[in-house]
């Protein structure tokens, strides 16, 4: 055959983008594809043994990288499986560019095995699906895809590849994707107008995200912060926006709640949000949000998401970074020497109340062994704060031990502390494998808890083959913890008693032995259940650059015998 296939073009424009690692799991449709590689070592495939572990593993990439990153799935069995975790990338705003193969045009009015609106089945978890119908297009369709992608808001996008496109000979020319630039700045009146807002309030607060270290702003939120004096909330976020030990953060108005968050939301009189969005919570609350009367400032790339559900009374699409450094050069000219000493007195009360939290006693290997007490989770946090180097990268998915976790390693630089968003559960242990592969030189530890784990384990395998030193430390409570704590709120809003949990969510017969289950897969791991054996465990884990796996057995609410009698047929 004359020049080259499609299947070889396709990978030529990828690596001329400078997209060289390749999750997926390989299907039939793509035999064509999936040969080709074989013919550009530049382009590394990363063998997982499921599609949502292939997405994942690509998401950890992609957030630590801020680059596309391509994820090959096979057609419909394939993309249905991989949609609750595109779900999850799409909330995260990961900028996945996802291929998947189908038979071919020449068979989709046959409606043979496999056959799907693949387009259809994707969009709704997608921020672009399509499908390429002539050889044509299929390069100017891949830059397309690339280019969404990776333009603000950002998000996975799915291009249909069928099988005989790619067999055909592709006369194309394979040139870099053109990425528009999206550093827009507020005008200087609109920038006055928001420095009036905020110097005006007597609590002026903000909420901030991803998008402001994605723009690299941190220090200028900061910056705006400490000029106001002005509490900082995390809203919809996965990465470290601000020094979590900085005075004036007050942490996150988390995910689940409406009414939790509210007293946050509500507490400014004049209120800027910056980087993300208002709120993205599974139960919202319907009424507004904010104090009457609070003015609402929100900067942010996204315009989707201004305004959205509540009022704002500015609102700009405009680059975090460029808007922080304009209205912190306003802030400072026109502040009046009392606004000036008015929030010096707000800094230096956040200051006085958040003094470091105490220092647990140290718990004695003798007291421990004689009690067999169950195992805090800030017990091994605590050792573990003390064992890992300085630039150590966390993946967190810890959720209900997330706060020990944070506690003793607290996140304070962009790219070193990535959290799970979204909603989907398994992210933490393929998260921390992309990660991994983007840094093979820094220890890199993911956490997730025992039910989490579960959805992704066989990422473990995909470490192994592709020797990545990522670690693993299973949070292991013997329950579907968060749902525990989730029905508590449920039964107390509705005046509703309090009683056992479901059994639903007890994980705890059969026990899982996720040591067993990682050696299985060729990773070295170990089983920790009293306290003498953390500090071993630990420094078995980080005494080379290979997979290991610590599985933490924690103190939980669950009932073995119970599940047993009742849930047995």
């Amino acid at each position: 055959m004359a020049g080259k296939t499609g299947n070889q073009k396709i990978i030529e424009q990828f690596l001329a983008d400078g997209m060289n690692h390749m999750f997926g799991n390989p299907g039939t449709v793509e035999q064509g594809f999936l040969d080709a590689v074989a013919d550009y070592p530049d382009m590394k495939y990363i063998l997982t043994l499921q599609e949502s572990v292939a997405v994942m593993m690509a998401d950890g990439y992609a957030r630590t990288t801020q680059k596309p990153t391509l994820v090959q799935l096979h057609s419909s069995p394939g993309i249905g499986n991989a949609v609750g975790a595109l779900y999850q990338a799409k909330r995260g705003h990961a900028p996945l560019v996802v291929i998947g193969a189908d038979a071919g045009l020449q068979y989709m009015n046959m409606d043979a095995q496999m056959a799907n609106d693949l387009v259809a089945m994707m969009a709704p978890v997608t921020k672009y699906s399509t499908l390429v119908l002539s050889p044509k297009s299929l390069l100017r369709t891949i830059r397309r895809a690339i280019k969404i992608a990776s333009t603000p808001p950002m998000g996975p996008v799915y291009v249909c590849l069928p099988m005989d496109v790619l067999d055909a000979v592709n006369d194309e020319p394979v040139v870099p994707t053109s990425f528009p630039s999206t550093r827009v700045a507020p005008t200087p009146e609109q920038i006055d107008e928001a420095a009036n807002m905020l110097l005006a309030a007597e609590k002026p607060v903000i909420f901030a995200g991803d998008g402001v270290a994605y723009s690299g702003a941190n220090d200028d939120l900061v910056r705006v912060a400490e000029l106001l004096g002005a509490d900082v909330y995390g809203v919809d976020f996965g990465d470290v926006f601000i020094d979590t030990t900085h005075p004036l953060y007050q942490g996150t108005t988390g995910h689940m709640f409406g009414e939790y968050s509210h007293p946050m939301t509500s507490k400014g009189d004049a209120n800027l949000i910056v980087g993300t969005y208002m709120v993205p919570e599974v139960f919202p609350r319907l009424e507004d949000i904010y104090q009457p009367d609070a003015k609402v400032i929100h900067f942010d790339l996204n315009a989707y998401e201004i305004a959205k559900n509540h009022h704002v009374d500015l609102g700009v699409v405009s680059d975090p970074k460029l808007s922080l450094q304009a209205l912190a050069k306003a802030i400072e000219s026109k502040q009046s020497d009392s606004q000036r000493s008015a929030a010096d007195s707000r800094l230096k009360a956040a200051r006085d109340a958040k003094k470091p939290a105490p220092i647990a006693e140290p718990v004695t290997v003798a007291a421990e062994s004689a009690e067999a007490k169950p195992l805090k989770m800030a017990q091994f946090a605590e050792v573990l704060a003390q064992k890992v180097p300085d630039d150590v990268v966390i993946f967190d998915e810890a959720l209900t031990n997330s706060p020990p976790v944070q506690q003793a390693i607290p996140p304070r630089k962009p790219g070193s502390y990535f959290t799970t968003r979204g909603g989907s559960l398994g992210v933490g242990f393929p998260g921390a494998i992309g990660v991994k592969l983007a840094h093979p030189d820094k220890t890199v530890i993911g956490f997730s808890g025992d039910g989490g784990s579960m959805y992704t384990i066989q990422a473990l395998w995909s470490a192994v083959r592709h020797n990545t030193g990522a670690k693993f430390v299973v949070c292991n409570n013997g329950s579907y913890k968060l749902l525990q704590l989730n029905i508590d709120v449920y039964w107390q809003e509705r005046s509703i008693a309090s009683r056992e949990h479901p059994l639903s969510f007890d994980l705890s017969y059969p026990p899982i032995r996720f040591d067993i289950l990682a050696q299985s897969m060729g990773v070295d791991a170990v089983r920790v259940e009293r306290a003498e054996e953390i500090g071993p465990a630990i420094d078995r884990m980080l005494a080379d650059d290979k997979p290991f796996l610590i599985d933490l057995v924690l103190e939980g609410n669950h009932h073995s015998d119970w599940v047993k009698t009742n849930c047995s047929q």
